[in-house]
C-alpha cells in the first residue's frame, strides 16, 4: 500500500466488477443488423437484439484467452465469452484499459483448447485510483494508444512500398533503362532476345525412398527442397542423403553457384528463385539453373528470374495442381545486353537493393519500438506516472467503502443458455 501514488487503493478484480457469461449466439440465428456480436476475437456479425447494454467490456473466455474488447453501444457477446455491463468504482474505459494490462492470457489453464476461469481472473490485483483520475488516465491513454495505432498502421504500409521498390527496380534493369545512359555514353551493343535454357544448363533431382534404410542422415550431403528459395543464398539443410542414396538414385550434387527455381510449391513459393552457397542435391521440386559465363552473368541471370516471378507463376497456370517444368523454366525469356552491361546493371540494382535493405532494417526496428510503446504507456499509467494526481479527489479506499456500505452481497451469476 506505501508504494501506491496518494488517493489510490489496492483491491482486486472480484471486489470491483463480475465477469458474466456471454450467451450462444449462432451465425444462423444473427439477422445482421443492429448491434455487434462479440466472439473471443472481436466482431463476428451484427443481431438487432442485443444481450447487454453499452458500454461494455467483452473478454475472450475460450479461443482467443484474455483478449480485451470494448463496445460503447448495446451488443451480444456470445458463449465464449465473458462481458462486464455494469460498473461502480470503475469508468468504464478505465477498467477495459487497466484489464488490457492485465495478465490475463497467462491464466489459461486448458490443455485442450484454451479457457480462461474467472475464479483465476478475480484473484489478480488492481491499483485503483480515485474517479476523477481514472477519467483522466482514460482519457490521455484513449490519446496515446490512437496515435501509436496510427503510426503502427503508417508503418505497416511501408513494407509493402518496399517490395513495389525492389520489383520496379528489378522491372528497369531488365527493360534497359536502368542502364540506358551509362550503354550509350559506352557504346555498348544492344540487347539480343534468348531464354534461360539458351545461356544455362538446367536440371533437377529427387527425392530418395524415405522407407529405405541408409539414404538420410544427420550427416551427409545437403538434401534441399523448393522451402529453401525463400532465402537469397542457401548455406545450411535441414536433411541430408547418404553416398549409398546418391548412388542408388543417382543424384547429381550441384556446385556452390546453382540458382535454384521453385517448380512446385503452394502459396508464393512456385517460381522463387536462391542460389547455392555450398554443394548440394536437390528435390524434384526444384530446376537447378547452371549459367554458363561466357554467355551470360549469373547475378543477371538470377536477377533476371527474379524479375520473371510473375510470368514464371503464370506460366505454372492450368491443371489441378499448377506447377512449371523444367521446360517452361527453359523457356523463360531472357533479353541479354552484353556482359559489360549486365555487370553495370548487377552493381546498380545491388546498390539500390542495399537501400531497401536498410529502410527495411530501420522500419524493422521502428515496428519493434512501436510495439513495445503500448504496454510502456499501460504500466506507466498505472503506476500513476502518466497523470498529474489531485489531492481534492475523493480517495479510492472512500469511494469502495461508500460502494461496499450500499451494495447487496452479489449473487452467483448462472451461466447462459443458448438463445435465439
Amino acid at each position: 500500500m506505501s508504494g501506491l501514488p496518494d488517493g489510490w487503493a489496492l483491491t482486486n478484480l472480484r471486489q470491483i466488477c463480475e465477469f458474466k457469461y456471454g450467451k450462444a449466439l449462432p451465425s444462423p440465428l444473427r439477422d445482421g443488423v443492429g448491434f455487434p456480436v462479440f466472439g473471443s476475437n472481436g466482431v463476428v456479425g451484427a443481431h438487432s437484439q442485443p444481450l447487454c447494454n453499452g458500454p461494455a467490456i467483452v473478454i475472450g473466455r475460450k479461443g482467443s484467452v484474455g483478449v480485451v474488447h470494448y463496445s460503447a453501444a448495446p451488443c451480444s457477446p456470445i458463449d465464449t465469452t465473458y462481458f462486464i455491463d455494469s460498473f461502480g468504482s470503475c469508468l468504464p474505459r478505465f477498467l477495459m484499459h487497466r484489464l488490457r494490462a492485465m495478465p490475463l492470457a497467462d491464466l489459461n489453464r486448458a490443455t485442450a483448447i484454451p479457457g480462461l476461469n474467472r475464479e483465476d481472473a478475480y484473484g489478480l490485483d488492481l491499483e485503483l485510483p480515485p474517479l476523477p483520475e481514472q477519467q483522466r488516465i482514460a482519457d490521455k491513454l484513449d490519446s496515446i494508444l490512437a496515435r501509436v495505432d496510427a503510426c503502427r498502421d503508417r508503418l505497416d504500409r511501408v513494407g509493402p512500398l518496399l517490395q513495389r521498390f525492389r520489383q520496379s527496380v528489378l522491372a528497369v534493369a531488365m527493360n534497359g533503362s536502368l542502364s540506358a545512359e551509362w550503354r550509350e555514353a559506352n557504346h555498348v551493343g544492344q540487347w539480343t532476345t534468348a531464354t534461360i535454357g539458351d545461356v544455362a544448363e538446367v536440371g533437377t533431382g529427387s527425392t530418395p525412398l524415405r522407407s529405405k534404410a541408409g539414404y538420410f542422415d544427420v550427416t551427409g550431403t545437403p538434401w534441399i527442397t523448393s522451402s529453401a528459395t525463400s532465402l537469397d543464398l542457401v548455406t545450411v539443410a535441414a536433411e541430408f542423403v547418404t553416398d549409398q542414396a546418391i548412388r542408388d538414385h543417382r543424384l547429381r550434387v550441384y556446385p556452390p553457384g546453382t540458382l535454384l527455381v521453385a517448380m512446385y510449391g503452394e502459396g508464393k513459393t512456385r517460381g522463387q528463385v536462391t542460389e547455392l552457397g555450398m554443394a548440394a542435391t536437390i528435390n524434384q521440386a526444384c530446376a537447378a539453373v547452371q549459367v554458363d559465363e561466357a554467355k551470360a552473368l549469373k547475378p543477371f541471370v538470377k536477377l533476371a528470374l527474379r524479375a520473371n516471378y510473375l510470368q514464371m507463376r503464370d506460366m505454372a497456370e492450368g491443371g489441378a495442381q499448377p506447377n512449371l517444368n523444367l521446360s517452361k523454366v527453359r523457356a523463360v525469356p531472357l533479353s541479354l545486353p552484353s556482359l559489360e552491361e549486365q555487370a553495370e546493371i548487377v552493381r546498380r540494382v545491388g546498390r539500390l537493393m542495399q537501400v531497401a535493405d536498410s529502410l527495411e532494417q530501420r522500419l524493422t526496428s521502428g515496428q519493434a519500438v512501436v510495439g513495445r510503446l503500448p504496454a510502456a504507456t499501460l504500466a506507466k499509467a498505472f503506476r500513476g506516472e502518466l497523470v498529474p494526481q489531485d489531492p481534492n479527489d475523493e480517495p479510492a479506499a472512500e469511494l469502495l467503502a461508500r460502494l461496499a456500505a450500499s451494495t447487496p452481497p452479489k449473487k452467483t451469476a448462472r451461466r447462459g443458455r443458448s438463445t435465439a
